[in-house]
């Protein structure tokens, strides 16, 4: 008797383990299929814009855990691309699409795609910190990264040569202001093209001779030039009365479902859009 209660113990004890180990098994499992089940949303394209849609992913994140948002940047051109070829389901960019990419999103899915302005930012000239000139005028400004203004004493500066620092020509902050600025003139030569708007504030702020722009929301550590005597302030923003105001845009192939509108339409929020004021931007309200 003794011999068989022990053994039907022993019997309790192995099922009650095998029972413990399928349990754990099981959490296992639903945990690694909750992971497996998250919603995935890839952003790519503006680096003005890049730093914007991190901390909107992130703050997304910390209260949706059932998704995961990648973004990386590249430029505004590499974004659009990648929504033609099918490998983003948002696009940044800080230029509208031209007609020529509307024509191949369209040949290719059907849709002439999906505009969201998403916040306002104000292309904002960055000077040395010791440059004496203060306000440039955008005529003044053309002729300076075509070439015609060569020396900082030409606009009421010290006797020293322009040094110029711009964006390159993927990036929707280059298009924006060649088409807005230089009237669509063909930059100056000797305009020294960086990769990211962090590069050109670097740059600048390195260079006692330089000028340089971008987004508002990059300009710590240089000085911010007026343009035609106009800071780029929310209000001068706001009201367009700034000279190089623009929008940000998101862009999609269609319109959004599920869990992308759900995190559109918190971008678009009032807590969404505290994120772009956080950031150095201004609402699109």
């Amino acid at each position: 008797m003794i011999t068989r209660l022990l053994f039907s113990a022993k019997q309790r004890i192995n099922s009650i383990t095998k029972i413990s180990v399928m349990a754990f098994a099981a959490i296992g499992l639903l945990g690694f299929f909750g992971f497996m089940s998250q919603e995935k949303i890839t952003v790519k394209g503006s680096d003005t814009m890049v730093i914007l849609a991190q901390r909107w992913a992130e703050k997304y994140m910390s209260n949706h855990q059932e998704v995961s948002i990648q973004v990386t940047g590249g430029g505004s051109g590499t974004g659009i691309s990648a929504l033609i070829n099918g490998t983003t389901d948002i696009c940044n960019s800080s230029r509208a699409m031209k007609s020529s990419e509307i024509g191949k999103l369209k040949e290719r899915f059907g849709s002439l795609g999906v505009e969201i302005p998403c916040a306002k930012d104000g292309i904002t000239i960055y000077l040395n910190p010791s440059n004496p000139v203060s306000s440039l005028t955008i005529a003044q400004l053309k002729q300076i990264y075509t070439g015609q203004i060569t020396n900082w004493n030409q606009v009421g500066g010290s006797d020293s040569k322009i040094i110029m620092y711009s964006r390159e020509n993927n990036s929707g902050t280059y298009v924006f202001f060649k088409e807005n600025v230089l009237g669509n003139k063909d930059y100056s030569p000797s305009c020294q093209n960086l990769p990211g708007t962090a590069a050109v504030v670097n740059a600048v702020a390195k260079d006692k001779s330089g000028i340089g722009y971008g987004g508002h929301g990059y300009s710590s550590g240089v000085k911010i030039c007026k343009v035609n005597g106009i800071d780029p302030t929310k209000e001068n923003i706001a009201s367009g009365s700034y000279p190089i105001t623009r929008f940000l845009y998101m862009y999609l192939r269609n319109r959004p479902s599920g869990e992308l509108k759900k995190y559109i339409d918190w971008i678009l929020s009032a807590e969404g859009q505290k994120v772009v004021v956080n950031e150095g931007y201004f609402p699109v309200k």
